[in-house]
């Protein structure tokens, strides 16, 4: 009987590092695997995103504001 709740708990145990050590690793496994190739990791440049963003979100305002003058062109006529 002591080693059925011997089995249980080291099994249970055992189950459980498991899971946390998996649920850890499996997301960031393309990472660690590029890492042990040797792949140069992708560089975060956050600024140049945000220039991006800025500049359509620039393009859309240029456009919808020409697009509303010619709109308000048309009912003024």
């Amino acid at each position: 009987m002591l080693i059925v709740l011997d089995v249980l708990v080291f099994g249970g145990a055992t189950a459980g590092s498991l899971y946390a050590l998996g649920s850890t690793v499996i997301p960031n496994a393309g990472k660690i695997m590029d890492a042990l190739a040797g792949r140069p990791q992708h560089r975060f440049e956050p600024l140049a995103t945000l220039v991006r963003a800025e500049n359509r979100i620039a393009v859309r305002r240029w456009s919808s504001a020409s697009a509303r003058s010619t709109w308000q062109q048309r009912e003024a006529a």
